[in-house]
């Protein structure tokens, strides 16, 4: 006849409590229940939980339920001739807890992170593509750390994301783990993505999954070189030849507009001439949008010795701080910096040779900084909007930054609809003006032809 007893394997204060079911003397099973215990809880007479408190009576009763259910259904599954092994056993357990339903899909909110990561080859990416890419995949690893992390010893379920959820795990992101603002927004989002995904596979989800807050946050410290700064670049010597070559490669891509990885991927292929005008066309890597850019004058210029000499985006990212302090552009300005921090989010602090003292983790820091200390190769696409708006039409710089809707490109450059009223009422002001002078200037004709 099979038994079912429980069991501790160790004498930790968080230990893991077994199921062993013994079907005869030659077949015993053993499986995690995935519920836990202090070692000094545990009754060794009655392996099960000592009646001390209202919690040990609780686990204790669901072992005991636990149990007959897989009495019931070994009799039911060995009467049907039907394999037992531990598979079997572990089905039967996560069912009971309703960690999975009958049919064998997983509820758990990990399994079903973990499946989106299992099937992202045949997933659409965003360019409607087939293929998740290497960044959105390391996205969700990260995310699954995340949750395995914020959840300990639970089982959070795909059901269980509702609102008091997404503002309780973005509170936990933000104050206990020192996240930035946008990336803890971003797990919202990502979050929400593997929910919806669970969905579509019958698996249970919250009614207020879809008000759960993540998206982007405000851009508050926006930054980009503005006319001044592109010319103390342009105007400073630099005595290192990589580093004159990374100026070119940073006014460029502050008179082209593109992300990092379409700046450096550029060759001559990119320059065609299309009706008589010179232009740059390009596929962005991001978005897989085609886009074609003017060669203005200004850009004809920086190209008047040739292309830029390729560098991967890395070192980019590293020389650009260095060309800009050369050039001066050292203003104290509101960032975030990545930095090495202890648990309370402090700078952790570096010897004379600049290697950290201690062991941290890697965090944005926001506070106030030099600005070349804030410069990645992100600055070329934004100081291109930026330095642009309210001179061209938005529409047609959106052309060139491929972005999908003004309220996205607005928010990229940091403006509200504050300025974009500003800017309507100062092309009214122009009309108004102008409409003035053509009417002076009639009536000047008129004065004279009389």
């Amino acid at each position: 006849m099979a038994t079912v007893k429980f069991q501790l394997q160790s004498k930790k204060d968080n230990s893991p409590i077994y199921l062993r079911l013994s079907i005869n003397r030659n077949l015993v099973i053993r499986r995690k229940t995935g519920l836990f215990i202090n070692f000094s809880d545990w009754s060794s007479n009655t392996s099960l939980p000592k009646q001390t408190t209202p919690s040990n009576k609780n686990t204790s009763s669901q072992l005991q339920k636990l149990a007959v259910v897989v009495i019931d259904k070994f009799n039911d599954s060995n009467a049907k001739g039907a394999e037992i092994n531990g598979e079997w056993l572990q089905h039967c357990i996560e069912v009971y807890f309703k960690r999975k339903s009958e049919n064998g899909i997983s509820e758990l909110l990990t399994d079903s992170i973990v499946n989106v990561i299992d099937t992202a080859n045949t997933r659409e990416n965003s360019q409607k593509g087939i293929g998740l890419s290497k960044s959105r995949i390391n996205s969700y690893k990260n995310l699954l750390n995340i949750i395995k992390i914020y959840q300990g010893n639970k089982f959070f379920k795909v059901k269980d994301v509702d609102i008091k959820f997404g503002k309780d795990f973005l509170n936990w992101m933000l104050t206990e783990k020192n996240y930035s603002e946008g990336y803890a927004r971003k797990k919202i989002d990502d979050l929400k993505t593997v929910c919806s995904d669970a969905g579509i596979y019958g698996i249970e989800t919250s009614l207020q999954l879809k008000k759960v807050k993540g998206g982007k946050p405000k851009n508050e410290n926006i930054l980009y070189l503005n006319p001044d700064e592109l010319l103390k670049i342009k105007s400073t010597i630099f005595m290192h030849e990589s580093l004159i070559n990374v100026s070119k490669w940073i006014l460029l891509g502050c008179s082209i507009g593109q992300r990092g990885g379409d700046l450096l991927s550029l060759s001559n292929d990119n320059f065609i001439n299309r009706n008589g005008l010179d232009v740059i066309e390009l596929k962005q890597q991001k978005t897989g949008k085609d886009v074609t850019i003017p060669v203005l004058p200004t850009t004809k210029e920086i190209l008047e010795s040739g292309l830029p000499h390729q560098i991967s985006l890395q070192r980019l990212n590293e020389k650009i701080k260095e060309v800009c302090r050369l050039a001066s552009i050292d203003e104290f300005v509101k960032g975030g910096k990545i930095m090495m921090v202890d648990s309370n989010g402090k700078e952790i602090l570096k010897d004379v040779n600049g290697n950290y003292l201690e062991k941290g983790v890697k965090r944005k820091v926001n506070g106030l900084y030099p600005k070349y200390e804030l410069m990645t190769s992100h600055v070329c696409r934004r100081s291109f909007a930026t330095n642009l708006y309210g001179v061209l039409p938005t529409a047609l710089i959106m052309r060139i930054t491929a972005h999908s809707t003004e309220k996205m490109f607005l928010n990229y450059i940091g403006k509200g609809s504050l300025d974009y009223a500003q800017q309507i009422a100062d092309f009214y002001t122009l009309q108004t003006l102008r409409e003035k002078k053509e009417g002076n200037m009639t009536v000047v004709k008129n004065a004279i032809s009389e």
